[in-house]
C-alpha cells in the first residue's frame, strides 16, 4: 500500500502544501508524476490520482496552486481563487515550477523522469509548465484549457505533450484546439491530441453532472484517457 504525507514548500511569499504518495516498500529512485488540480484547489480528486499513480509504482505529488488550505466549494469561491492566476499567467509558471523543483529534490525520485498531469485548470497549468521551457519529460492535459498566455513569451518546449480532450467541450471548442495545435507546431514541440466524441468538459470527474455548465462525466472517455496516459508514460519513462 502507498504511504502518503503532506509536504510544505514555497513559491515567492506563498506557502504551499503538496500531497506526496509513494510505495513505501521501495527505496529505489523512480519516475514521478505531478498532479495539478482543477479550479477547486488541491482536493480529494487530485490526491486520489496521486495515490493511484503510487499504486502503479510512480511517486505521485498533488501540488497546490492556491496556497496552503485554500480550496473552493461553490462556483463563486472557485472563480475567486482561479481568476488572479488566469490574469497573471506568470504566477502559474512560478507555482508549477516550485512544485517541480520540490519533486526533483525528493530522495526517491529520478529527476530525469518527471511528468505532470492536470485536470481542467490543471491542464492549462501543465501546458504553461511546458511553455516555460522546464526540462520535464512530458505533460498531459485532461480536458484542460489550451489558450496560450498573452504578454508572456514561451521558451523552447522540451517536454513531450499529450492533450486529452472532449470534442463537445463548450469551454474549449474544436477551433481553440486547432489554435493550440498550430501553436505547438510552430514551437516544433512533440505533441499529440486525442479527441473523444460526444464528450464534454470534466469527463474524468464522476461528480461532474451539469450539462448546462458543460461539465459531464463520461465513463468511456475517462477509461480511454487514463490508458492513453499510461501509454504515454511507457514512452517517456
Amino acid at each position: 500500500m502507498p504511504t502518503s504525507q503532506l509536504i510544505e514548500y514555497q513559491s515567492g511569499d506563498i506557502q504551499l502544501e503538496g500531497y506526496y504518495a509513494a510505495n513505501s516498500e521501495s527505496t529505489e529512485k523512480r519516475p514521478a508524476v505531478i498532479v495539478i488540480h482543477d479550479w477547486s484547489g488541491k482536493n480529494e480528486f487530485a490526491c486520489q490520482k496521486a495515490d493511484k499513480l503510487a499504486e502503479l509504482g510512480y511517486v505521485g505529488f498533488a501540488l497546490d496552486m492556491y496556497g496552503k488550505g485554500k480550496t473552493g466549494s461553490t462556483k463563486e469561491e472557485k472563480s475567486a481563487l482561479i481568476q488572479p492566476l488566469l490574469e497573471n499567467r506568470n504566477l502559474i509558471r512560478q507555482r508549477a515550477l516550485a512544485a517541480f523543483d520540490t519533486v526533483k529534490q525528493l530522495p526517491n525520485v529520478d529527476a530525469n523522469k518527471i511528468s505532470a498531469i492536470g485536470f481542467c485548470f490543471g491542464g492549462l497549468c501543465v501546458l504553461d509548465l511546458a511553455r516555460s521551457g522546464a526540462n520535464i519529460a512530458g505533460v498531459i492535459s485532461f480536458h484542460g484549457l489550451l489558450n496560450a498566455p498573452q504578454n508572456l513569451d514561451s521558451k523552447p518546449i522540451k517536454s513531450k505533450i499529450l492533450v486529452l480532450h472532449g470534442y463537445d467541450d463548450p469551454m474549449v471548442p474544436p477551433t481553440e484546439v486547432l489554435k493550440f495545435a498550430n501553436e505547438m507546431t510552430t514551437a516544433k514541440a512533440d505533441w499529440q491530441i486525442y479527441m473523444y466524441g460526444n464528450t464534454m468538459h470534466a469527463f474524468t470527474n464522476p461528480q461532474a453532472n451539469d450539462p448546462g455548465f458543460g461539465t459531464v462525466y463520461n465513463t468511456n472517455a475517462d477509461s480511454r484517457s487514463w490508458q492513453a496516459m499510461l501509454n504515454f508514460f511507457s514512452e517517456i519513462f
